[in-house]
């Protein structure tokens, strides 16, 4: 009876643990982040915009976001989600 009674407190420990980290890494933007539809269509209108490459959601609480100019200049800006601007 005992026995259990230490799992049993061993698992919530655990639990309670995974709960609190996921609390402080940021696997998904905020609630109250600017829509990703919303900083795209601001990229898209920097001067000499031509294509987007990529774009990943950092676990440090940005997005990474690579585009190519006009004259094909490879361009890297991370994004503050909340405010859409560069970091």
């Amino acid at each position: 009876m005992a026995r259990r009674q230490i799992v049993g407190s061993i698992v919530v420990a655990l639990m309670m643990a995974g709960h609190a980290q996921a609390q402080t890494s940021p696997g998904v933007p905020a609630e109250n982040a600017i829509k990703l539809s919303e900083i795209i269509a601001k990229v898209e209108k920097r001067p000499q915009f031509r294509y987007l490459s990529e774009i990943s959601w950092e676990q440090d609480g940005y997005y990474d976001i690579t585009y190519y100019t006009t004259d094909k200049a490879k361009v890297e800006i991370k994004i503050d989600p909340k405010t859409g601007e560069p970091r």
